[in-house]
């Protein structure tokens, strides 16, 4: 059995560390949410009060906050990780970040003579919750085996990208091509519907055709095709609109220091700015189909139930 550390239990990180007691290890975790910190103790996790109280005596420390600045909070300062964490721990952050963030924190741990790995992940909520998860790791190749065995219980995969941040690089470019996969099926749908198609017979035709992805497959905008779509529970957040802005945001700055155009990208940004202009920054991020209609109102879609 091993100790877990884990800091951030929300949407993704109560269900990840869920998976984990349920493999017998012993997790404890903070977060600054009452609610999470409920949420995460019916699977089994013991609640502490602070970073220097979860990382004592672990043996790996996880993070798993929302944003690089979050990051960065709980590492620094005299109650962070880096003034607590001991040699024999191994500090993984699966965290969706900038690359700035991640090279900091590769090297600010490196100056420490901490071992830090960058392990963001791919499922969404529903792959926490069933321990599907894909994880994608970056740092020292000496660690990767001990970051992939603590990684087990809360994964379906787990691939080695590379060397320090080249995780959190493959997440930010494969969380873009989300994004524009979702507008495909926010366009696909809505045309398909206003051409007279049935939208279930449309659903399974683009399943076996060339239209198909996994937002298709998962976040697709309709009510009553799939299960995991958001338009089923009037686009409550599986994946809340602030923070895809947030991870394509990344993407757009990657682009922009290197040089890559990236046109499809920044519509999808356009798109999630205008949800949130709207005061639905905290809905599903599917809800751009609302964007796409002729009238803005879409199948699923109760304004009246609030926000």
């Amino acid at each position: 059995m091993s100790t877990y550390a884990w800091i951030g239990l929300g949407n993704m990180g109560g269900p990840m560390t869920a998976n984990i007691v349920a493999a017998g290890h012993e997790v404890r975790g903070f977060d600054l949410s009452e609610q999470a910190c409920a949420e995460a103790a019916k699977g089994g996790v013991q609640i502490v009060s602070s970073v220097i109280e979860a990382i004592e005596g672990a043996d790996v420390v996880f993070t798993m906050l929302p944003k690089g600045a979050h990051v960065r909070s709980v590492y620094e300062g005299e109650q962070g990780i880096w003034a607590h964490a001991t040699n024999q721990m191994l500090l993984i952050d699966s965290s969706t970040v900038d690359i700035e963030t991640s090279r900091y924190i590769h090297e600010g741990s490196a100056q420490r003579g901490l071992s830090f790995v960058d392990a963001p992940v791919s499922g969404g909520i529903s792959g926490a919750a069933s321990g599907t998860l894909a994880f994608m790791l970056g740092g020292a190749e000496e660690l990767m085996e001990r970051a992939t065995n603590y990684i087990a219980p809360m994964s379906g995969r787990t691939i080695v990208a590379g060397a320090a941040s080249m995780g959190i690089a493959a997440k930010i470019c494969n969380n873009m091509m989300l994004f524009i996969d979702l507008m495909a099926s926010a366009e696909g749908s809505q045309l398909a519907h206003q051409l007279g198609l049935d939208p279930e017979v449309f659903w399974e035709i683009a399943s076996v055709s060339s239209g198909r992805s996994w937002a298709q497959q998962t976040w697709y905008p309709v009510p009553d095709i799939i299960d995991t779509a958001a338009a089923n529970n009037n686009f409550a957040a599986t994946f809340r609109t602030d923070l895809a802005r947030k991870d394509v945001g990344l993407a757009l700055d990657a682009g922009q220091s290197t040089g890559v155009r990236l046109p499809a990208a920044t519509l999808a940004a356009e798109h999630f700015d205008e949800l949130i202009s709207q005061g639905l920054g905290d809905k599903d991020c599917s809800l751009i189909v609302k964007n796409i209609t002729p009238d803005g109102t879409v199948r699923g879609w109760n304004p009246e139930q609030g926000n």
